[in-house]
């Protein structure tokens, strides 16, 4: 996972003393036989084109919705060797004023858009141009969305079957123990077992270089000499590294909920900066729940409504409800609510109902959806695989120990579900890549836009400083006192007309800009 800024100078210095990952030397730049196998592929796919046509879930999806596919590489190094196809949708661009019913509005290109994750699927995002929000921007671009290599229908990778990826109840601890640590590490080792068996040699290529990659041979595909691009949380990493490996090849870019890009932080540094950053998010949580005690009855402070929680944790501990919710499934549907303010209040009143005798609700929102097992057994296969082949992580369980004990003694609530999250790539069996130096000089990059909320508990807010600091000609927008993860065209109008006003007229503030947040969400029984 990834996320947003730290609370406190003394949460700032703790994560300075923690141990770094192995830097295995400086970062990288990427071999020759891949930037040439890169452009190779680029010149087949523009003659290629894309063939949209039906969507094969038709009869689910608007009319307006085509779908077809663009061949890559799996190895850049062999442009002509063995070829992944990615499926990618497309809603032409409207015409249509939102304003204006007889303006007629000029197509601008292509706007490609990348969710995230790792693992995220883009396929769907065109649709978001039937949202009144996104009318302005669907009326000048086609919205193109994709599932990225490995996601999905695009050479779908897999590291255990789905059928055993959804675990029965299980705890939480935030102070495991020993034998609960040994537990955990045979899993993680069994994980990473599993995806280099089910997946062989085509492990290594899924990574954030070959995703940058494709996203140039999807230009050349779509037709277009300069990419204008959109990518969130995950996607305004790997957005930034083609940015860095193919300036001239960009049009407009927007960065929204931006992660670290520094090197040294990628991904080891990363996840401990965002398990930090949880902690200060589920408090703005917990503080909201006792503004609305007279909704709820879970407390009238945050240290009440934290002993409510902890109450139904012990207490699913002993029972699980609906023989499907543990404390790791409780723990999980409110780290979504750090995520999310719109989930809030069903989160708070699915809570309260438990404690009051009705586990229902609860279960409803926590319990696993086993319909859904294969999507999340791919999306977490792809999150490993890339974060894992990325860049050097410890592969001595002791500095994971280490660090994470430190950590937990502060912030409690995500750090020790995050190293299991993550653990596999301690023992990963594929060569490890050095991340890169994602870096451009003045005038080498079009100007881009980087949005970010300042308590962002997926993206802390640093990153954003950060890439800002790299990406010359940059400009962040900051929603501030807000943590929503990826806010562009969401509910704050300021964050949305300085999105408009940019991929509408290529138009940016002269300095960085700020929003007040948006509003919180408001309570519901």
């Amino acid at each position: 996972m990834r996320a947003a800024a730290l609370y406190s100078a003394a949460g700032s210095l703790l994560l300075t003393t923690l141990a770094a990952a192995p830097a295995d030397g400086t970062p990288a730049r990427p071999g020759l036989a891949e930037r040439a196998g890169t452009a190779i592929a680029a010149a087949h796919a523009r003659l290629a084109g894309v063939d949209f046509g039906t969507c094969s879930d038709a009869q689910d999806m608007p009319g307006t919705l085509e779908c077809g596919t663009v061949s890559v590489p799996l190895d850049y190094a062999q442009p002509n060797g063995k070829q992944i196809k990615l499926t990618v949708s497309r809603v032409p661009a409207t015409h249509k004023d939102p304003h204006n019913s007889k303006r007629r509005v000029p197509r601008q290109g292509a706007l490609v858009f990348n969710p995230g994750g790792p693992g995220g699927d883009g396929l769907y995002f065109p649709l978001i141009g039937f949202m009144p929000q996104w009318k302005r921007i669907a009326a000048a671009y086609d919205l193109v969305g994709y599932s990225p290599r490995g996601v999905g229908r695009s050479a779908p990778l897999s590291c255990q079957d789905p059928a055993h990826f959804f675990k029965g109840p299980r705890p939480s601890p935030t102070h495991p123990s020993e034998s609960y640590k040994k537990e955990r590490i045979a899993e993680a080792k069994a994980y990473a077992r599993g995806c280099a068996r089910r997946a062989g040699s085509a492990l290594r290529y899924y990574n954030s270089l070959n995703n940058a990659r494709d996203l140039d041979v999807l230009r050349a595909a779509l037709g277009e000499d300069r990419l204008t691009f959109m990518g969130a949380s995950y996607g305004t990493y790997f957005g930034a590294v083609y940015a860095s490996l193919f300036p001239s090849h960009v049009r407009r870019m927007v960065f929204d909920s931006a992660v670290n890009p520094d090197p040294e932080q990628v991904w080891y540094r990363d996840n401990l900066g965002q398990s930090a950053a949880f902690e200060g998010r589920w408090a703005d949580f917990r503080e909201w729940i006792a503004e609305h005690d007279d909704v709820y009855g879970l407390g009238r402070t945050a240290a009440a409504v934290q002993r409510s929680y902890e109450k139904a944790s012990a207490r699913l501990a002993a029972a699980p409800a609906g023989g499907k919710v543990g404390p790791g499934q409780l723990q999980g549907a409110f780290l979504t609510a750090g995520y999310y303010d719109d989930y809030w209040p069903q989160r708070a009143q699915a809570l309260s109902a438990y404690l009051k005798g009705d586990p229902k609700p609860l279960v409803e929102q926590a319990g696993p959806v086993r319909e859904a097992a294969a999507e999340a057994e791919n999306s977490s296969a792809v999150y490993t695989a890339v974060e894992c082949n990325d860049a050097s992580w410890p592969t001595d369980w002791r500095v994971w120990d280490r660090d994470n004990t430190r950590l937990a003694r502060v912030a409690p609530f995500e750090t020790w579900e995050n190293v299991w999250m993550n653990l596999p790539c301690a023992y990963w069996p594929t060569p490890r890549q050095r991340p890169v130096d994602v870096r451009t000089g003045p005038g080498e990059l079009p100007p881009t836009l980087i949005l970010a909320a300042e308590r962002d508990a997926a993206a802390p807010y640093e990153g954003a400083l950060e890439l800002n600091r790299r990406l010359s000609g940059s400009v962040l927008v900051t929603e501030r006192d807000a943590g929503t993860h990826g806010i562009a065209g969401g509910p704050n109008q300021c964050v949305n007309a300085y999105l408009d006003a940019y991929l509408l007229e290529g138009r940016l503030p002269e300095r960085h800009a700020g929003c007040a947040g948006h509003a919180a969400p408001s309570a519901s029984r």
